[in-house]
């Protein structure tokens, strides 16, 4: 059997980690099976895949953008924003008040 070896920054490799994990998958399965429907898309695990194999080889499969990453809003801030949307009136009455 052979073998290879790569090198990853260290935030690709744990997105790799987590995601084969996610799947209940080995690192190594999991980066086979990708490989494995890179080569050749009707191997992959799911429709899904599948499917985009056969975009990819009619040339119709659009690249993802990176995603940018979300950080979660601060706590207080959204105490507050909560607290700012309780104030206003109700949309029922809103409604009511335009039907006249």
């Amino acid at each position: 059997m052979g073998q290879l070896t790569i090198r990853l920054d260290d935030h690709l490799a744990d997105q790799v980690k987590a995601h084969a994990d996610g799947l209940g998958r080995s690192v190594n399965g999991w980066i086979v099976a990708v490989l494995q429907a890179a080569i050749d898309p009707d191997l992959a695990d799911s429709d899904v895949e599948r499917t985009r194999g056969r975009l990819a080889r009619a040339g119709l499969l659009v690249a993802p953008t990176r995603l940018r990453s979300v950080s979660r809003p601060d706590a207080k801030r959204v105490t507050a924003a909560r607290r700012a949307a309780g104030k206003g009136r109700m949309l029922s009455d809103v409604v009511s008040d335009e039907r006249g």
